[in-house]
């Protein structure tokens, strides 16, 4: 593949370590895409969050939904219902995390960190800030558990995942 004027630059360190991962631990070739240990997870975008170890997976057991503040969205509800329609998924984990960035600051806070580091008014843009960790939590398990196109059988729950001792909370 040919570099154009339009490629975007800096990534070649990320290339050459792809290039020795699939020649030495890529091992999900020909997978089915189905989540073999029939687990979802939505969680956040955190990096300090591993959602396959975390809960004791390994890639190919479970489809992943990451998102500022692992909230469930409508885009996550979409890939919930195609994972355990389509996925082999009969269990989901939401899994906000402790000291996570949505949920300690303000809307308005996030909206001037982001002006004062784009050099740009962010005023218009959304962050759908958290003010109550568990009353959110509460409202996505219910969100998951009442949508018409997940049944009862599918089991939900709502946990919290502390960055700090990496143990999980189930709250819901």
């Amino acid at each position: 593949m040919s570099e154009s004027s339009t490629s975007a630059k800096g990534f070649d360190d990320l290339v050459e370590a792809n290039k020795r991962y699939a020649e030495t631990e890529f091992s999900t070739g020909g997978f089915d895409g189905i989540a073999h240990a029939g687990v979802a997870i939505v969680t956040c975008m955190d990096s300090r969050i591993d959602p396959l170890r975390l809960v004791g997976l390994e890639p190919g057991d479970a489809k992943i939904f990451r998102n500022p503040g692992g909230r469930v969205t409508p885009n996550a509800l979409e890939a919930l219902v195609l994972g355990v329609h389509l996925l082999g998924v009969e269990r989901i984990l939401i899994v906000p995390h402790t000291r996570c960035a949505m949920a300690s600051n303000t809307e308005q806070e996030l909206r001037a960190k982001i002006s004062e580091s784009s050099g740009q008014d962010a005023s218009w843009q959304g962050f759908h800030v958290v003010t109550d960790q568990r009353a959110a939590l509460g409202a996505d398990v219910a969100a998951v558990r009442s949508h018409p196109l997940i049944p009862d059988s599918v089991a939900v729950g709502g946990f919290l995942y502390d960055v700090d001792s990496g143990l999980l909370d189930q709250l819901f």
